[in-house]
């Protein structure tokens, strides 16, 4: 088991002014040493000829290639707008610019 104590608990909640019932700091306690508990057992099989990772499953690219597809004209996609400037939408300035 771990060295947490419920005493440096109640000290680190403490210092970051959080107020914990005594039942919050024994569960505390008790997570707390678990993660210790679980880390330790990680450090002992992490060798140094171990290669570190930042995902347990190689990762690749997701994205599919770009393929040119048949599209909207543009009087087809302007044909639903509320109003429109020549080949493009128009809406409210937001920024006070023309």
């Amino acid at each position: 088991m771990s060295e947490i104590t419920a005493e440096q608990v109640a000290h680190l909640a403490y210092l970051a002014r959080i107020d914990l019932s005594p039942l919050e700091i024994t569960s505390l306690t008790r997570d707390l040493g678990q993660i210790v508990d679980s880390i330790a057992k990680v450090s002992e099989v992490a060798t140094a000829d171990t290669p570190a990772t930042s995902h347990p499953m190689p990762l690749t690219n997701v994205f599919r290639d770009d393929v040119v597809v048949p599209s909207l004209t543009v009087e087809q996609a302007l044909s639903g707008a509320p109003d429109r400037a020549g080949d493009k939408f128009r809406v409210p300035a937001i920024l006070d610019e023309e």
